[in-house]
């Protein structure tokens, strides 16, 4: 049954229907042409060098640890061990990474206004153990980059962006996704763009361009330039390089046919953000102060991936009846992400710590949901949310 205000909607018109035509008659359905072109197309939006393409944010995620793993600059190498601070709140594939290259996964509370890391929490949680900081932009809202980059300055430390809710986002004029050494992007269904499934990372660094473009695809040499910076120079035999493994890779590869659509929906995406940005503003001058429930407070400029509400701790609503309430006004509504992941039954499995109890974290997941937000205009649902 489809709501009155569903969580997602399509941004397909005919040129996304044309491109998948195009690419059927090509008859080039695995990775090519268009999805170099979209790559190009990406890199420039987000003002990175490189960007790669793969078949989902979750493996942008994977890819993004394992070229850390495998990468010859001793200042970004993560091994085995190494102490990796997450926010609590994220989606699984945030964490599954960092679990299977043997990293220690640190949990760290939230800020209950903003939903990404709460910067005290953070910077108390590094101990000597601790190399990198991995910065979820939680439901399009930037993360603040200008204290995470005083912090991992301070401590020698490796950041990188899930910023697979957020694409298009900004701080400080400066696209999220690109503030770390690498950034994943997604493009599943309920995205800011969409491409059936896929997934990008962006990044400046070179080596870890190459390390990527060898992971994705079997850890080959096949989609390497001559020159390079995994192998140094490829050989002159291209059967024998067409089957040179060098790596422990995977098939993360993308199809042409995503790599085609997500051409048109990258010329698309600045219209999509700003009507994202719309709504956005909308809600923040209707809502900011609703007696029972608190929407995510703005750093910089969100990209709006969708509006979380979360029950005031002074408020005598609880969940159960915001979702009646919900249901009955036509709204489909999510948990925040995951709800607070360190309490889920599958970090068993995790070498991990918690920082402190993680007491917003745990807010959250028992007393907040979020709802969609749209590439158009919705005023009528935002005026529902008013009756509650």
């Amino acid at each position: 049954m489809i709501k009155r205000f569903p969580l997602a909607t399509t941004s397909w018109d005919e040129a996304e229907y044309q491109a998948m035509q195009d690419v059927i008659a090509s008859g080039q359905f695995s990775m090519g042409p268009k999805v170099q072109a979209c790559e190009a197309a990406f890199a420039a939006y987000s003002g990175t060098r490189y960007a790669v393409m793969c078949n989902s944010g979750s493996s942008a995620n994977l890819l993004m640890i394992a070229a850390l793993r495998f990468t010859k600059n001793p200042s970004l190498r993560l091994e085995k061990g190494d102490e990796v601070l997450v926010p609590a709140v994220s989606w699984s594939t945030t964490y599954s990474p960092l679990e299977q290259y043997g990293l220690h996964v640190r949990f760290v509370d939230i800020d209950l206004g903003t939903l990404n890391f709460d910067l005290a929490a953070l910077e108390a949680a590094i101990t000597p153990r601790t190399r990198a900081i991995f910065c979820v932009n939680l439901l399009g809202n930037p993360n603040d980059f200008a204290a995470i980059r005083t912090l991992a300055s301070k401590h020698d430390l490796v950041v990188l962006e899930d910023n697979c809710e957020s694409m298009g986002a900004e701080f400080e004029g400066q696209k999220t996704g690109s503030f770390g050494v690498m950034g994943s992007q997604s493009c599943f269904f309920s995205h800011h763009i969409s491409t059936m499934e896929g997934g990008l990372v962006t990044t400046n660094d070179e080596e870890l361009y190459h390390l990527m473009l060898s992971l994705r695809a079997h850890g080959w040499t096949r989609q390497l330039p001559i020159e390079n910076r995994v192998v140094g120079r490829k050989g002159d035999d291209a059967f024998e390089e067409s089957f040179r493994f060098v790596l422990p890779g995977y098939n993360l590869r993308p199809l042409e046919m995503s790599g085609a659509i997500g051409i048109e929906q990258i010329a698309k995406l600045p219209r999509l953000i700003e009507e994202r940005r719309r709504n956005g503003n909308l809600l923040q001058q209707r809502l900011s102060n609703h007696p029972d429930f608190m929407i995510q407070q703005e750093i910089g400029k969100s990209s709006w991936f969708g509006f979380s509400l979360v029950i005031r701790p002074t408020s005598s609503m609880n969940r159960a009846a915001l979702m009646l309430r919900l249901e009955e006004l036509g709204f489909e509504y999510r948990p925040i992400v995951s709800g607070n992941f360190a309490r889920k039954e599958v970090v068993r499995y995790f070498d991990h710590s918690i920082f402190g109890d993680l007491a917003n974290a745990d807010h959250i997941d028992g007393h907040g949901l979020f709802i969609g937000n749209h590439h158009y205009p919705i005023e009528d649902a935002v005026e529902a949310l008013e009756t509650i």
